[in-house]
């Protein structure tokens, strides 16, 4: 891909997010090469939006995610103003692109944590966080979930499917809560469709936050103060349909909900 291609893959992403729509596919002349190309162009294309990072999310966390995503690590996205919202959330549907639910711990950082050479402990990771929230991500993405879908490059070009957060009040003492081992469940319209738990899908939400922080340590991107993160589906991937309410059941720790109109 030459400098004209990327330019031009940049303007068809932002111009994509900037109008709601979707595509089938993408001409082979403008994949990215391969996972750093599509992270290159992420940034390229939040740079064209000019839009402020309200925060991150983190996919792929676990094998099976990783084999659903056809990736062999953990992903990420940016997830731009105005997308972090308080449960409950409505949202119409039609103006989504091929919307998916999942039940995730959200942590809002308290401080920021700026690119550096030595990579940061868990326990450091642990210290910047502020508040830990229940949330659903709403995931959405750019292309068509067809026979034409593009490599994962592509996917991460498109900021790993990244849209929008809605989170819950934080968790009480969550640093001396059993967070990895709290059963989560999901409903859609009051029947149960998923459960899950941190400890199975990702060990425990700081963990994959510690791998965040230090994969854009490394690329020279800082994280802010504010930012929330999403840390990963506890329940797997569930395609949302109009008229649907989904709510994440997250125990002692409280509920969140989102509906698609």
């Amino acid at each position: 891909m030459d400098s004209a291609e990327r330019t031009e893959l940049v303007d068809l992403l932002a111009t994509l997010r900037r109008e709601g729509r979707q595509q089938s596919g993408l001409e082979p002349r403008l994949q990215p090469a391969d996972r750093e190309a599509g992270y290159h162009i992420a940034q390229m294309v939040a740079e064209a939006l000019g839009w402020a990072v309200a925060g991150w999310k983190i996919a792929a966390t676990n094998a099976e995610m990783q084999k659903a995503l056809r990736s062999d690590s953990p992903i990420y996205g940016r997830v731009f103003a105005p997308m972090v919202k308080p449960s409950p959330y409505l949202v119409a549907h039609a103006g989504l692109c091929s919307p998916i639910p999942e039940v995730e711990y959200q942590a809002k950082l308290g401080q920021d944590l700026p690119p550096r050479a030595e990579p940061y402990s868990i326990q450091e990771v642990t210290d910047a966080v502020d508040t830990l929230h229940p949330g659903i991500e709403l995931a959405e993405c750019r292309f068509t979930h067809d026979e034409h879908f593009p490599p994962l490059a592509a996917i991460l070009a498109d900021g790993a499917g990244a849209s929008t957060i809605v989170y819950g009040p934080g968790i009480e003492n969550w640093r001396e809560a059993d967070i990895a081992t709290q059963e989560v469940k999901l409903f859609c319209n009051g029947k149960l469709r998923r459960r899950g738990t941190a400890a199975a899908a990702l060990e425990h939400p700081l963990v994959p936050l510690t791998w965040l922080v230090n994969t854009l340590s490394k690329s020279g991107v800082g994280m802010q103060a504010g930012q929330m993160i999403s840390t990963g589906t506890l329940t797997g991937m569930v395609a949302a349909k109009p008229g649907e309410t989904y709510i994440a059941d997250f125990g002692p720790f409280g509920e969140v909900s989102a509906t698609y109109l």
